[in-house]
């Protein structure tokens, strides 16, 4: 194996899996592993870096590369966790190269990045190209979850003046994307034996109206204001949950609410228009609560974090590195950008691997790809700098 693919191996092996809010513990959860990998890899490396506690068992790494003369720095962001394995067909945490590809929980997202990043990373600290940027190397918390890690770093002093976000976009260049907002809606009842269901108030029945008039308010959003490049906003439930038994009427029932975001889209707003919508169609909603949001991301676009003008060194140097001219594109998902960008940071996303291929049953990630994606990293660093 080449260095990339040897590194993004023993990344794969490590497990740093999100357990995405469940009570869940053992050493395949959080990133615990990963930080102490990385830690040893940066001491081997001979750099200065830090080791930010974010929250128990999870700790952002900074890691520094001064280059001589440089009076710009760069952000390199790589987040260290990875969605849950359960469904997946292929051994999650066992690496297995075939046919070219790598394949693993999180190979593509985003550990094919990672190992791209460090590597080129270290041909800066080995080789001190002249007239490159310094960089900050930062593995990053939570990113498929809360967005912790990244809304940390945002906050914190860390000296750049552009960022790159590593996420599968086949090596094309991100300069906007969606926000979301995800909250719990729920609905309350009075609990009672299901022989007299008539003696209580079924949550889960109440839940039911307030579902059919979310799915009206999510066709809505489509024919509100659009963005040109990203489309409308939307809605979606994604999880619901009520009730203790089947012979107890339920008391209360839970669903989740994800809500993308477009730019331009105030965050605490998106939550409380459906309040005001669903006021409006049921009346008075005493038994219905919203529960304050779990995770609170930014869109991503270029007016926010004022990335137009780095766009064209950053085109010329992916174009030096794989010899094609990157597509410049908006994607519907969120990246750790969002949160960075907010702070007045300017942000791309940029990376090796299909976001078609992340979160897969067999999830790989094309090792052509993946070593391309060291070369235009280390170009963004020596020609941007």
């Amino acid at each position: 194996m080449d260095a990339v693919t040897r590194l993004l191996a023993d990344l794969v092996a490590i497990p740093s899996v999100n357990p995405m809010g469940r009570l869940l513990s053992g050493p395949e959860f959080l990133e615990g592993g990963m930080s102490d990998y990385l830690c040893d890899w940066f001491d081997r490396l001979g750099v200065r870096y830090i080791r930010r506690t974010i929250a128990p068992g999870r700790d952002n790494i900074l890691a520094y590369y001064e280059a001589p003369n440089s009076h710009k720095t760069i952000l390199f962001d790589a987040h260290q966790d990875t969605v849950p394995v359960e469904g997946m067909t292929i051994d999650p945490f066992r690496p297995e190269v075939r046919e070219g590809r790598l394949y693993g929980r999180g190979a593509c997202d985003i550990k094919g990045g990672m190992a791209a990043m460090l590597i080129a990373f270290e041909r800066l600290v080995k080789e001190r190209p002249a007239g490159s940027a310094s960089v900050v190397m930062a593995c990053t918390v939570d990113e498929e979850f809360t967005h912790i890690g990244s809304s940390d770093l945002a906050n914190y002093e860390h000296g750049a003046s552009l960022a790159i976000v590593a996420e599968p976009t086949r090596l094309d260049l991100v300069d906007r994307h969606k926000g979301a907002v995800r909250w719990k809606i729920r609905t309350k009842g009075v609990a009672c034996h299901s022989s007299t269901p008539h003696l209580g108030k079924n949550a889960i029945y109440r839940m039911g109206e307030v579902l059919g008039h979310l799915s009206s308010y999510a066709q809505s959003l489509g024919k509100e204001r659009v963005d040109p490049v990203l489309g409308p906003a939307t809605l979606s439930v994604g999880r619901i949950e009520g009730g203790q038994s089947v012979n107890v009427v339920p008391d209360w029932c839970h669903v989740e609410i994800d809500r993308r975001v477009i730019p331009g889209e105030d965050l605490a707003e998106c939550q409380a228009r459906v309040y005001r919508y669903l006021n409006e169609k049921l009346g008075d909603i005493p038994d219905i609560e919203f529960l304050p949001p779990w995770v609170r991301m930014p869109a991503l676009s270029p007016e926010r974090g004022g990335s137009d003008t780095w766009r064209e060194g950053v085109v010329d140097a992916i174009a030096h590195a794989t010899g094609r001219t990157p597509s410049v594109i908006g994607v519907p998902y969120g990246t750790d950008a969002g949160p960075l960008s907010e702070r007045g940071l300017p942000c791309f996303v940029l990376g090796p691997g299909d976001i078609a291929q992340a979160h897969t049953k067999d999830e790989w990630i094309e090792l052509d790809q993946l070593r391309t994606a060291v070369e235009a990293y280390f170009e963004i660093a020596k020609l941007v700098g």
